[in-house]
Parts: structure tokens; sequence; C-alpha cells
């Protein structure tokens, strides 16, 4: 569990830095504190077991860190992001 815990912080903290350099605004929802905020997450998500991090756009599914790092990867953050 350690394990998994240190890579979603990894993966949160490039999501928070790319956003951050590209002055994109942002808010973190620690799910970890209420668990209608998880059951909310995976409500969106469409997946009734997917993990943090997710992506969102207000209420509009973005995707989660794979396709975060493909949209990054492809130079089509903006796209993703639904900017």
């Amino acid at each position: 569990m350690k394990c998994f815990s240190f890579q979603m912080k990894k993966n949160q903290e490039r999501i928070f830095s790319v956003l951050t350099s590209k002055n994109i605004p942002f808010k973190q929802v620690d799910i970890t504190q209420n668990s209608e905020d998880k059951d909310l997450m995976r409500k969106k998500a469409n997946n009734p077991t997917a993990l943090p991090p997710q992506i969102f756009n207000g209420d509009a599914y973005c995707g989660d860190i794979n396709a975060f790092n493909e949209a990054i990867e492809n130079e089509e953050l903006e796209k993703f992001l639904k900017l």
C-alpha cells in the first residue's frame, strides 16, 4: 500500500506542477477526507473502481494520469482539459 500511495502522490505532484507551470487554475479535492467525494469521482469517471488522481474540468471528466501524460506527450493538454 505504501508503494501505491507514493506513486499516487508522485502523480498528483506531476499534475499540479504542469498545471501551475502553465498558469491553469485548479482545485484539488482530497477524496480520503470524504467518502462522498470518492463516490462522486467514480460516478463522474464512469468507473466504480477509479483511483486518484482523476482529472475533471467542472463536471466534465477529462481522464486519469495516463491520459494526462499522453495529452502532454501529444501536445494536446488544452484539448484534454477541455479548455
